[in-house]
């Protein structure tokens, strides 16, 4: 995708130095774009906790690098064995409920395992950690493939009126590597000439939505309008939404979709209103292993004061404002977790699945 006609990837390796990683700081987007370096397992675990990357699939390539900075730095002095499971640990616990940082983390350390020495170790980690990302890139591409002819069926039902689109939180090139998973679809449909709007929920307490996914949107030239959270059901109601396309932190093996913070409400009112509420996701964000979402997906909890300030832009800076009494609690859920029966169907890079345990099975075979 483009930043001002240029393209980028939101993570890479910077030009004749590979012991530097380089991201795009998505905390200061859209008033600012800045480059990051990432130089030890440290910076790592602070960029992904920080949000200074998100998105599960960009979280989970991440962290494969974070791996590998960490072995950059370790020596023959050191315990292997216990310094490399310390590194994992370490940066599982830095955004528990996506399920591709630990996709990606376990990747690693099952890759490494058989080499013997440090230097060995760190190579085949850094080699894991750019192909994760290269298939990050090319499973969100499929998604898009896989997705959008849904967008072209409902195109086609309206003779080629505008499809009205609406997604919740960021699932863009932005917590991807590229194309991102929700917008891919979209995307692919914008190229392909097909006339699209997307509905774009702000997303509080961060706004990803107002000031990532928005942006992205501008970016490639899609007509868009930002809405406030709580706007999707009346549009729903009033028949200005034709889809929802959202991503996904974490899939459980029975369909259950843990997603940001407001997702469940959107499935509710778009299931009351017989709109189609789709997901789309890699395989990496599926949990095999989970058979229950709704009662095992780990919900992260931060810090209280994303909803008691809002970041906005003032006098050339970026400006932090406190919204509520300042002795007034406040608590900060960072994911919901949609049951299954509201999804409509999964779209991933090997096909679409419905949302239940036989045909995501299906899939991983």
């Amino acid at each position: 995708m483009h930043i001002n006609g240029k393209h980028y990837h939101t993570i890479w390796v910077k030009e004749n130095d590979p012991k530097t990683i380089q991201v795009i700081d998505q905390r200061l987007l859209p008033f600012e774009f800045k480059i990051r370096d990432l130089k030890t397992i440290a910076d790592t675990f602070i960029a992904i906790k920080d949000m200074c990357v998100r998105g599960a699939p960009l979280i989970g390539v991440t962290a494969a690098y974070g791996m590998y900075l960490g072995l950059l730095h370790l020596n023959e002095k050191d315990n292997l064995t216990t310094k490399i499971n310390e590194f994992s640990q370490y940066l599982k616990s830095s955004r528990p409920t996506a399920v591709n940082l630990k996709f990606a983390v376990d990747l690693v350390l099952d890759k490494i395992k058989s080499a013997k020495s440090i230097n060995e170790k760190t190579k085949v980690a850094f080699e894991i950690a750019n192909q994760l990302k290269q298939d990050e890139i090319e499973n969100c591409k499929k998604i898009g493939k896989n997705g959008v002819r849904f967008i072209q069926e409902i195109s086609k039902a309206k003779k080629g009126e505008t499809v009205n689109i609406l997604t919740h939180c960021n699932a863009g090139w932005l917590a991807c590597v590229d194309y991102g998973t929700a917008t891919s679809p979209m995307y692919l449909a914008h190229e392909k000439g097909i006339k699209i709007h997307v509905w774009v929920d702000e997303t509080r307490p961060r706004n990803q939505g107002a000031r990532l996914t928005a942006y992205e949107l501008e970016q490639q030239g899609i007509p868009h309008t930002v809405i406030a959270d709580n706007t999707g059901g009346l549009l729903m109601q009033k028949g200005m939404v034709d889809m929802v396309i959202v991503g996904s932190d974490r899939t459980s093996a029975n369909g259950d979709v843990a997603n940001k913070i407001g997702t469940y409400l959107k499935a509710l009112a778009a299931h009351d209103n017989n709109i189609p509420f789709y997901v789309a996701l890699p395989l990496s964000t599926i949990d095999f292993e989970m058979e229950d979402g709704i009662k095992n997906i780990p919900i992260e909890q931060r810090d209280p004061d994303e909803v008691k300030y809002v970041e906005g832009w003032n006098n050339d800076e970026i400006t932090r404002v406190r919204i509520t009494s300042e002795n007034s609690p406040a608590l900060n859920y960072g994911f919901d977790v949609t049951p299954a029966k509201y999804v409509t169907a999964l779209i991933t890079e090997k096909g679409v699945a419905k949302a239940n345990m036989n045909d995501i099975e299906k899939l991983n075979k």
